[in-house]
C-alpha cells in the first residue's frame, strides 16, 4: 500500500526533519509535497495534484491552519493536525472541523507514522489520536501492566482503526471474543471508547503495525 503525504508548516527546518524520519520509518509512505501557507497548498491542489493525508500545523505565518481543513476534506484528503499545544479546547474545534487526528510536534516518530496508518487504513475511526477532556488525567504510567497479551494486541490492532471482525480475522479470534476483550480493556483502563483506546496505544508506543503483527 502506498500512502502519500504532504506537509505544512512554516517551519523548513521542520518540514525537512520530519519528511526525513518519514522516509525512514514509514514503509509504503511518501511526502510528495511542503508547503509553508495556505496559499501554495490551494495553488498546487488547483493544478491537479492530490494527497492521501495533510500533516497540517495550525500555527501558520499569520494563518490559522484550521482554515485550511474544510477544503482539503472537501477534496477527501485526510488531515492531521500538529501542533505544540494540547489545550482541549483547540482539540474540540480540531475534531468540529472533521480533523482527522491530532499528533504533539514532541510526539516519537513513530507515533506520527502509526497517527498516519490509522487515518488511512482505519474504518469508523475517523477521530485519530484525540487528545480531549475525556483523556485528561485517566492514564496512569504503568497502565498497560494491567492487560494480558492478547489485550495488548488487539489494542494495537484497535489504533490501526480495525473492525472487531477484522482484528478476530487477524488473531484467530470470534467477533463476540473480540468484543469481551475490548469491554475488558475498556474496564482495566477505565475509558469509554475505541478512540481513547487507540490513543492510549499511541501514547504507549504499543500500536500495530499493517501487515504484521502489533
Amino acid at each position: 500500500m502506498s500512502i502519500s503525504i504532504i506537509l505544512v508548516d512554516d517551519h523548513p527546518l521542520f518540514r525537512t526533519g520530519l519528511s526525513h524520519l518519514i522516509g525512514a520509518h514509514g514503509e509504503g509512505i511518501s511526502v510528495v509535497g511542503q508547503f509553508s501557507g495556505i496559499g501554495s497548498v490551494l495553488d498546487w491542489l488547483n493544478n491537479g495534484n492530490s494527497t492521501d493525508v495533510a500533516l497540517l500545523d495550525r500555527n501558520l505565518r499569520d494563518e490559522d491552519g484550521l482554515d485550511l481543513v474544510p477544503e482539503l476534506k472537501r477534496r477527501g484528503i485526510k488531515v492531521i493536525m500538529l501542533t505544540v499545544a494540547e489545550e482541549a479546547h483547540e482539540v474540540r474545534e480540531a475534531v468540529d472541523l472533521g480533523v482527522d487526528g491530532y499528533v504533539l510536534k514532541t510526539s516519537d516518530p513513530e507515533q506520527i507514522i502509526q497517527a498516519i496508518y490509522a487515518v488511512t487504513l482505519g474504518t469508523g475511526l475517523r477521530r485519530f489520536p484525540v487528545m480531549d477532556e475525556s483523556m485528561q488525567g485517566k492514564l496512569a504510567p504503568d497502565a498497560s501492566s494491567k492487560l494480558s497479551s492478547r489485550e495488548m494486541e488487539i489494542v494495537g490492532l484497535v489504533a490501526l482503526g480495525m473492525s472487531n471482525k477484522a482484528i478476530g480475522v487477524r488473531l484467530g479470534l470470534s467477533d463476540n471474543t473480540v468484543r469481551n476483550h475490548l469491554r475488558s480493556i475498556l474496564e482495566k483502563l477505565g475509558l469509554d471508547n475505541r478512540v481513547q483506546v487507540a490513543t492510549f496505544a499511541l501514547k504507549h508506543g504499543i500500536a500495530g503495525k499493517p501487515g504484521g503483527a502489533p
